[in-house]
């Protein structure tokens, strides 16, 4: 056999030994396994066959051994007539000889372990003799190329360029009967089961065998297979018609294709009532499509896929295959050679760094529905809406999908948050990218189990009370030769011009938006997300990498859109599409933007168009980027310098309504040296907690939404890092230091308390009506101070003072038609490890105007504190 060019992927040998071990299996499964290693080393089982006149002398002395040996068991049938009684000698030969290797496959021990369910069995077919199907009149059969595959189809089915396969294999009315061909390598005789009669094919080498029914009408029929030390009974996989329908096909044309993950992908099913897998994969620029796993030894060479059309689909349903083979598309590139590919649309993977896809159906019974009820009574920017950041992996390493589900509710709900958000959890290569290269759009990561036991965390998560967003990143995918780069040989997910395929910081492929199917995948993992997996929320990763063309790039590195503009106008049409979608089919799901630019418009409605031209994208809300970047540079100046930035606190409010936003402290603040929140406070620790209390302070009373990273909530003093995760010893009662970072905790804890039973601060986030300043211009005392109002007017006093020093008897302006303000929440309260500088009894108003207001109140501020005050 000539050996295979390379191809990229997990190595066939070692994917199939490690399949071994994972995978239990019947006696005569193993007895296979072991015949074919003997039959058809691992380097050859990998290798692809050419064209019959291009096969190896080692090839031809292995078909020379085979004749021989069958010629010393039993009598050849041959393609002309025979006698009765030479046809029946033959029969009963070649049933004995398969009774003897069945008994001796029945002996072999089977391999068990308890990792993954076995593959659906198929029913055992009794081996009987009875009398064969009688030959054919000679006159009867015209030509006996009727019975055999033709040179030009076994050439096509060898070299894998077959795009119909099922047009030549399985059972076919011709003149004097059916005929019936089966392709099987390394088989030494093949069998066809109908009722209780069978009659043995005939080989014509090359795995190929064929036969001529004396029937009327093709049967049904089984196929028995026996190779060295075993005997398979299966139906046969090209005797069923396309399981995707034309309206699946249409759709997928279309590209509108929403629920694109039911049709394409490895699904187990029954049909005819036989239990298998149907395989299906869009790669049109592929010559043929072949499908290779565990099942075949990773040789696909029997398991050509068929075209349905002009769509680009390839789909083939294999009996006897169920949940928990590995498996890959065996691609024909246009230049004739091949690649390995993993399911761009499988649903399970191999645990990383193995690369191959897991047939999977889920079984999770979920218990949200309560949750899922009631998320859409009222819109996330009308809604208290605190989140929490967390990487998976690193929040407790080592820990599971239903090991986090024991721990992380129970944390969040305790600290109050309203939702958290993971970082990406699809499939990815390299643990260090964070889910941010992602390989596999629909599979949730393998390093922590199962799809189901990703489902079980989300359930407990909503059981708990909390939403669950994900981060999700259709910006970008990353070249790695076993994925979706140049997935059937040419570009097909990444855009053909280089220029606007590579994108420029981070060494991946961007998406080709402009492709209707691309687009389609894309939505349709929207989709799936909000669907399968109960997602409340997308948040979309590097949209402004999207939007722009000339995002990162030169001049000459980039052609301006059909206006003349560096708008990325099919990224548009793409977000626009994704959104309207989402939102219409996923009721009380929302989607972020983390947008970094002034682009106009991002969380307005498709429909509304702006001052730009365009319509809106769509979004429900906009990460701002802006308030994170000036709230923290202001932060970092000494307190005696802050009076020179006082505008970096103001500046947010100039544009606070044009968008809905969150104002985010996440993962990108806290790694690549940047330090931790805390470290980034000026000052002794002391201070530089204080300053930490009182930012948090402040961030949860400015309009929208809040976002704070894991470990943040304790005043961790070290960036993150994915390999160890949050520092939770800082917590241990035994640490000297613990109270300090308990305290914040705390602090944490009660601003979310508050925050969720007063609705000033959330239910007008997106209007102007709901904020009023007090004071933005007190630089020279480093003071802030301004009021929220919710939707019936009720009001919220909130001041921060970010310098280090006591100031009695501050005199702020309020309104005059409360009688008395009471402390709801102070930062500098001695159990958050402040001073105690609080007001533990009513403050009331005096009729002294300060602020423009009829009347004030006199404070002691703390230093470095925030204070919030309401109606008494």
């Amino acid at each position: 056999m000539t050996p295979r060019p390379p191809s990229s992927g997990s190595d066939p040998r070692k994917t199939a030994e490690a399949a071994d071990v994972e995978q239990p299996t019947t006696a005569k499964k193993s007895a296979a396994r072991k015949t074919a290693k003997k039959a058809a080393p691992p380097e050859k089982a990998a290798t692809a066959k050419k064209a019959p006149a291009k096969k190896t002398a080692a090839k031809k002395a292995a078909a020379k051994k085979a004749v021989a040996k069958k010629t010393a068991t039993k009598t050849t049938a041959t393609r002309t007539t025979a006698t009765k009684t030479a046809a029946k000698k033959t029969a009963e030969k070649a049933v004995a000889k398969k009774t003897a290797t069945r008994a001796a496959a029945e002996k072999a021990p089977a391999k068990k372990t308890p990792t993954k369910a076995p593959s659906a069995p198929e029913p055992p077919v009794t081996p009987v003799v009875p009398e064969p199907f009688a030959a054919p009149p000679a006159e009867a059969v015209p030509g006996v190329d009727l019975v055999p595959v033709g040179a030009a189809d076994r050439e096509r089915l060898l070299g894998g360029t077959h795009h119909d396969p099922h047009s030549v294999l399985g059972a076919h009315p011709v003149p004097g009967g059916v005929a019936l061909r089966a392709f099987r390598p390394y088989a030494l005789g093949v069998g066809v089961v109908v009722g209780e009669r069978r009659t043995e094919l005939n080989d014509d080498g090359d795995g190929f065998f064929s036969g001529l029914l004396p029937l009327r009408d093709v049967p049904e029929y089984r196929l028995e297979v026996a190779y060295e030390g075993t005997v398979q009974h299966t139906a046969d996989a090209y005797s069923f018609l396309p399981t995707l329908g034309e309206l699946d096909l249409h759709l997928i044309g279309e590209g509108r294709h929403e629920q694109l993950w039911r049709a394409l992908g490895a699904h187990p099913m029954t049909l005819r009532g036989v239990s298998g897998t149907r395989f299906a994969v869009w790669a049109p620029n592929a010559r043929g499509v072949r499908v290779a796993g565990s099942f075949n030894f990773w040789d696909g060479t029997g398991f050509p896929m068929r075209s349905l059309g002009s769509t680009g689909v390839w789909e083939l349903f294999v009996p006897g295959i169920g949940e928990g083979e590995l498996y890959k598309f065996e691609i024909t590139r246009p230049d004739g050679s091949r690649t390995l590919r993993a399911d761009p649309l499988a649903r399970r993977t191999e645990v990383p760094p193995a690369t191959s896809s897991v047939v999977h159906a889920s079984h999770h019974e979920w218990g949200d529905e309560e949750w899922l009820a009631r998320r859409a009574e009222r819109p996330a920017h009308e809604a208290p809406f605190s989140v929490y950041e967390v990487h998976l992996p690193s929040w407790r390493p080592g820990l599971t999908y239903r090991q986090l589900a024991e721990q992380l509710p129970g944390y969040v709900k305790e600290l109050g948050f309203t939702h958290v958000e993971l970082m990406p959890v699809a499939e990815h290569p390299f643990g260090g990218s964070w889910g941010y290269q992602v390989t596999g759009f629909y599979a949730p990561t393998a390093r922590l189990g199962t799809p189901d036991d990703f489902k079980y965390l989300v359930d407990a998560l909503h059981r708990a009370g909390i939403g669950v967003l994900m981060d999700w990143v259709p910006a970008h995918f990353p070249r790695d030769d076993w994925a979706l780069a140049e997935f059937d040989g040419r570009p097909l997910y990444e855009h053909a011009d280089p220029l606007r395929a590579a994108h420029p910081d981070w060494g991946t492929l961007e998406f080709d938006f402009g492709r209707r199917e691309v687009r389609n995948f894309l939505v349709a993992n929207a989709l799936y997300w909000c669907e399968e997996f109960h997602i409340d929320g997308l948040r979309v990763d590097a949209v402004a990498s999207m939007l722009y063309l000339d995002y990162s790039r030169e001049p000459g590195q980039w052609t301006p859109n059909e206006h003349g503009g560096r708008e990325n106008l099919d990224a548009v049409a793409f977000l626009q599409e994704m959104n309207a979608t989402v939102y219409r089919e996923v009721p009380g799901v929302v989607t972020v933007a983390e947008e970094s630019t002034a682009w106009d418009g991002v969380t307005r409605a498709t429909h509304h168009r702006g001052p730009s031209g365009f319509g809106g994208l769509g979004f429900g809300l906009k990460w701002n980027m802006g308030w994170m970047h000036d709230s923290l540079q202001y932060m970092s100046h000494d307190p005696v310098h802050r009076r020179y930035h006082h505008g970096e606190m103001t500046f947010s409010m100039v544009y606070a309504y044009s968008e809905n936003y969150v104002l985010p402290i996440s993962h990108d603040e806290v790694v690549h040296g940047k330090g931790s929140l805390v470290s980034k406070m000026p000052g002794d620790w002391w201070q530089q907690r204080a300053n930490l209390r009182a930012y948090l302070g402040f961030m949860w009373s400015h309009p929208g939404k809040q976002l704070l990273f894991m470990g943040q909530e304790f005043a961790q003093g070290s960036e993150w890092s994915e390999v160890r995760g949050p520092d939770w010893w800082l917590l241990d009662p035994a640490y000297g230091a613990e109270a300090d970072h308990r305290g914040v905790r705390d602090l944490v804890r009660d601003l979310n308390a508050v925050y969720r039973a007063t609705p000033a601060l959330w239910a007008r986030d997106v209007h102007p009506d709901g904020f009023q300043w007090i004071t933005g211009d007190a630089a020279d005392d480093n003071v802030f101070a301004f009021l929220r109002h919710d939707a019936d007017g009720t009001p919220l006093l909130a001041v921060s003072h970010f310098a280090p020093v006591v100031r009695p008897d501050y005199r702020i302006g309020v309104p005059d038609d409360v009688p008395a303000w009471v402390e709801v929440l102070n930062t500098d309260a001695a159990r958050y490890g402040g001073s105690g500088v609080v007001h533990p009894d009513p403050v009331k108003p005096e009729p002294q105007g300060r602020h423009g207001r009829p009347a004030s109140i006199r404070l002691t501020l703390p230093p470095l504190a925030t204070v919030w005050l309401r109606p008494a």
